[in-house]
């Protein structure tokens, strides 16, 4: 997620390149992008696992529902807000709705389907990312009020209402679909290790199996199929360029499918490098906000370090978002990415550090939404 954004931030193909392009990008930066796809996927499916966690634990289905519902909507007014003027450093900023508007519709509506039994939540879940699909290329070709509400739950874009501008990359019914198949699972996760780790990492294997059999056979499950290139290279980065907005079933089954694979061997990890993981992981929402904040200072310090325009990094989305092919920003090399990257856990790290003791010390209600 941090290597991901920081690349927004500082490197040369922040707004001007799609580095999964098979035709136009490198094998280092196709990898640099295509590493980060495992984390939204992961962070919605393990949030609808902690819902049905809670109820495990003796929490009670109304008090579940009221902290999904409050919190997703806790969720989208950060995204409108202390987020979106991350992003951009700009008043007045675009409202650019990414993971946190996805993952709080996704918890409202989980709000309410708690109260149903969990394996009909698992098969909707299921359903809809396994059909969602269907309704690709379907989509309103004129303006008006059916155009925003497709865009709002399937295919993202732009919308403008009056001077207002949105750009919804994360439209929410894909994501709804993962978190209730996280939920319907959840119940694995409190099973004896031996058999919750048996069922995960064949359910993995199943998912990453059948991505290879459906991107083979190129006909459905993600709306961009693949073709062979003049280097072989190329066609290997054209197989895995699958559409992350909104997730494709494809998307879906490589990314989840090595989660839930792998999760028996990260369950056992330890030593220092688990409990630096384990700290992110204990404050995640903390963790999101204040590294866009950290990435974005960092990145204008570098433009002008290197005697680079400052403007450009300093309101970048807000500019990338009202005309990308406009930006005069040169940008850095890959290599800073990955320094910078580096630079910004180091001082992120900290501070998750300090939270999440906080966190242990005190019980106080607001925490549980921070």
């Amino acid at each position: 997620m941090v290597l991901d954004h920081v690349r927004d931030f500082v490197h040369v193909s922040g707004s001007a390149l799609n580095p999964l392009d098979p035709d136009h990008t490198t094998p280092l930066l196709y990898l640099t992008r295509w590493v980060t796809h495992f984390c939204a996927p992961t962070f919605v499916f393990l949030a609808g696992v902690s819902a049905q966690l809670q109820l495990s634990r003796g929490k009670s289905r109304g008090a579940v529902a009221w902290l999904l519902l409050t919190r997703g909507f806790w969720l989208i007014i950060l995204e409108n807000t202390v987020i979106g003027f991350a992003w951009s450093f700009h008043f007045p900023f675009v409202f650019f709705l990414q993971v946190m508007w996805a993952i709080g519709w996704s918890m409202i509506v989980l709000s309410a389907l708690v109260w149903l039994p969990r394996v009909v939540v698992l098969g909707l879940g299921a359903a809809i990312i396994a059909g969602h699909n269907l309704l690709d290329g379907i989509a309103p070709t004129q303006p008006g009020a059916l155009a925003d509400l497709s865009a709002f739950f399937d295919v993202g874009g732009s919308v403008n209402l009056g001077r207002v501008r949105i750009l919804d990359v994360y439209p929410v019914l894909a994501w709804i679909g993962i978190m209730s198949f996280g939920y319907g699972l959840g119940q694995v996760f409190v099973l004896p290790p031996g058999r919750r780790d048996r069922i995960l990492h064949w359910l993995g294997l199943a998912l990453i199996g059948a991505f290879f059999v459906l991107r083979f056979a190129n006909a459905y499950g993600d709306p961009h199929p693949w073709h062979l290139r003049e280097e072989w290279y190329r066609t290997v980065m054209a197989f895995f360029d699958v559409e992350k907005y909104p997730p494709s079933l494809m998307f879906v089954c490589i990314t989840l499918g090595p989660v839930l694979a792998l999760f028996p061997a990260m369950a056992r990890w330890g030593g220092a490098p688990a409990r630096i993981l384990a700290t992110f992981g204990s404050v995640p929402l903390f963790a999101y906000v204040l590294h866009i904040y950290i990435a974005h200072v960092l990145a204008i310090v570098l433009h002008i370090l290197h005697r680079i325009l400052a403007a450009g990094p300093f309101d970048i989305e807000h500019r990338a978002a009202l005309a990308a092919g406009k930006l005069n920003d040169p940008g850095l090399p890959l290599f800073v990415t990955w320094l910078a990257w580096v630079a910004v856990l180091i001082l992120l790290y900290p501070l998750c550090r300090w939270f999440a003791d906080v966190k242990r010390r005190r019980s106080d209600w607001w925490l549980g939404y921070l």
